[in-house]
């Protein structure tokens, strides 16, 4: 299938734009490129917002913003008690940040009726695999653990993200259910929601080659990701590479969406059936006529507000208070 009207239109601006690559300008040029690239999605007022710091697994430090969606919140239950997402932002494990993924966080926020807590986890290459995963893992388990200081339901937090993102959250799924097995304060997310997630690192699938430039993420870019943030050794480690778990059952249910000019297309839909065919709960949604990044283009592309829309359906129904 061609590009939808509008992503075609989108992608034709951003090629003029001849920008260099991430990996030609390094990290840290990437990292402040990115930040500074005009926000693509909609304005969304929130109730609040909180920056605050919570502990990591490693002695370091964790910044989180806390957005809150305010009263007649759809996942409120009788005493005001709410759901909640914990949001991992995309950028290849290298780049992106909270700011980067303010809009989005802030539309599933009012969207669903959710408090949203967004990770700042640490980055690739100074914090290779698993400092990520675990600083994710270790934000879930904190808002499971401190409910009730953020006004929402422990049994009530789902996990989220796109790209770099949702490799994460479909991580984290996987280690809390890991270690429930051994702890059973462990708390369990009540649903995954992983966006053209990275599950594995085969960059010879249809998708990455049919794809591999003019559809903004590249079959290069991703192999210098892959590269900054993940070594040889742990790339058949599930908790790097969720695709190359042996059974994933006992996860949490999963909403997965993929875009048809994705490099990442492939891999997203063969972890759904992986999740499906182990009696996982599991949506999957294509947009054949999208690109990587769609989902945040709420300013230009119908289809991404959409999406949005059917996420926080997704989220509202995991999350809707017990009648």
């Amino acid at each position: 299938m061609t590009l939808e009207a509008e992503a075609s239109l989108v992608i034709a601006q951003l090629n003029a734009l001849d920008r260099p690559t991430f990996q030609d300008v390094g990290p840290d040029r990437a990292r402040k490129g990115f930040e500074e690239l005009p926000p693509g999605g909609l304005e969304v007022d929130v109730a609040s917002t909180e920056d605050r710091t919570i502990p990591g697994p490693d002695g370091n430090d964790i910044a989180v913003r806390i957005y809150r969606p305010g009263d007649g919140a759809l996942t409120a239950d009788h005493s005001g008690v709410l759901g909640c997402l914990v949001y991992f932002h995309g950028g290849g494990w290298v780049v992106g940040s909270i700011e980067t993924h303010d809009l989005t966080c802030r539309s599933l926020t009012m969207l669903a009726g959710v408090v949203t807590v967004s990770v700042d986890y640490r980055l690739a290459p100074e914090h290779p695999f698993p400092a990520g995963p675990n600083d994710c893992c270790a934000t879930t388990q904190w808002v499971i653990n401190n409910a009730a200081e953020l006004g929402v339901d422990s049994r009530r937090v789902a996990i989220g993200g796109d790209s770099a993102g949702g490799n994460l959250a479909a991580a984290v799924a996987l280690m809390c259910r890991d270690a429930a097995a051994n702890d059973d304060a462990c708390g369990q997310p009540a649903l995954q929601v992983l966006i053209y997630p990275v599950t594995d690192y085969d960059r010879d699938t249809h998708s990455m080659i049919a794809n591999a430039e003019g559809y903004l993420l590249t079959r290069a870019t991703m192999e210098w990701f892959d590269d900054l943030y993940c070594p040889p050794s742990e790339r058949k480690n599930p908790y790097a590479a969720p695709l190359a778990v042996d059974d994933p059952s006992g996860a949490a249910p999963a909403l997965v969406i993929v875009a048809g000019h994705d490099p990442l297309r492939d891999e997203g839909v063969d972890y759904a059936k992986k999740l499906a065919e182990s009696q996982v709960p599991t949506t999957l949604i294509e947009y054949p006529g999208q690109f990587h990044g769609f989902f945040g283009m709420t300013r230009f592309l119908d289809q991404a507000i959409e999406a949005q829309e059917l996420t926080a359906h997704a989220l509202r129904r995991a999350l809707a208070p017990a009648k």
